[in-house]
């Protein structure tokens, strides 16, 4: 019996009297880690997604959901599924490329996706169009399965990339995104180093401001880079300007005394251990070099374009090409996937944007070496 061909189906946008359907393919298509009604209505009706369906006159045979991350170059496939009535048409295949093609026009650079290490017919279709395992996960699904990791760039072909071998850590409180960035750079600069709750809030507690505009106080650059080279590391800080950081828009006196009170003494404790301040920008061209050399760089970004949110953010920088950052984000996604959160690329004119906080248009990075 011959093959029918692939204009036997066509692809269109998922429509929210789809979700029907579209749960029925669930049923049929996974025995477990299945998408609710719920969960799919809410995709249907997002924004930040790539949602596409094959439909046939039998009705719909697969669809493909895509994850679009934020203020990012990254797209994650977050599901693919046909239906037994699908299987065979080169359906799966169709789906995945006009994904890609629409992740590609919304900017996105890469695409990353999850799947068992025991599903050989998708890893083979994933090889098929490009895409190389970069990593894996123990116990991933709810039957214990191991998933592999895999990526695809989508647009082009980097130049000049250059990325070190980073081990992510996801920070395990809403206000240590700072300790949690200096032990994935020690851990990159030391494989001795595990990464660890104690230390997360040990560092916390050597950095903070104390205060912040609300809320619990925040790490400062001076008072990370103390902490950091106490534990055996050469830092050094760049930071645009010499007042008191994070004050502009707290309103008490009383808090305002203390942030102060804490960046004279952190000031005054690096002048006292020989801990480089340099008082001026830097450029993406000092980063890329600060990388070649074997240094790590913890950078200070608004999480505007993340998540709507003006709140400064620590992150590590892992690597860059001519169009990227890549940065490990110790903050995991919505979905609590970290899989999002590791060498994460961001456009460099996007970067330049993120990497000013607040109104004091404040600009700062962190490198660190090993001491030799």
């Amino acid at each position: 019996m011959p093959t029918p061909s692939p204009v036997d189906f066509q692809l269109r946008n998922a429509l929210e009297s789809d979700v029907d359907p579209l749960f029925a393919l669930e049923e049929q298509s996974f025995s477990g880690d299945r998408l609710s009604r719920r969960r799919l209505r809410h995709w249907v009706r997002a924004d930040n997604r790539v949602f596409l369906v094959a439909e046939a006159k039998e009705g719909l045979l697969g669809y493909a959901l895509v994850l679009l991350r934020r203020g990012t170059r990254l797209a994650r496939l977050y599901s693919l599924a046909v239906g037994p009535g699908g299987r065979g048409r080169g359906i799966g295949k169709a789906l995945l490329s006009a994904a890609e093609d629409a992740s590609s026009r919304s900017g996105r650079l890469y695409m990353r996706l999850e799947v068992a290490e025991a599903n050989t017919p998708a890893i083979s279709l994933y090889r098929q169009l490009g895409y190389r395992t970069f990593g894996s996960y123990t116990n991933y699904y709810e039957d214990s399965g191991n998933a592999l990791r895999m990526q695809k760039r989508i647009r082009y072909r980097p130049e000049n990339l250059h990325t070190l071998d980073v081990p992510w850590y996801g920070q395990r409180t809403e206000f240590t995104c700072g300790p949690a960035a200096a032990m994935m750079a020690m851990a990159g600069l030391n494989a001795a180093y595990e990464a660890n709750a104690s230390d997360e809030l040990a560092l916390w507690r050597e950095a903070t401001t104390i205060f912040m505009t609300s809320g619990t106080g925040g790490c400062h650059p001076i008072g990370l880079a103390l902490a950091m080279q106490k534990r055996g590391f050469d830092c050094a800080v760049y930071l645009n300007q010499t007042g008191p950081l994070f004050i502009h828009s707290v309103r008490s006196a009383e808090k305002k005394s203390v942030i102060e009170q804490v960046d004279a003494d952190y000031r005054q404790q690096a002048a006292r251990s020989g801990l480089p301040v340099v008082t001026q920008d830097f450029t993406q061209e000092q980063c890329q070099q600060w990388l070649e050399d074997g240094a790590l760089v913890l950078l200070l970004i608004s999480t505007f374009r993340l998540d709507g949110k003006k709140v400064p953010h620590w992150v590590t920088l892992t690597g860059m090409d001519d169009e990227c950052f890549y940065v490990h984000d110790p903050d995991v996604d919505d979905e609590d996937n970290p899989l999002d959160s590791q060498y994460l690329p961001i456009a460099r004119e996007d970067f330049a944007k993120m990497s000013l906080f607040g109104k004091e248009r404040l600009r700062t990075a962190l490198v660190i070496r090993n001491r030799h």
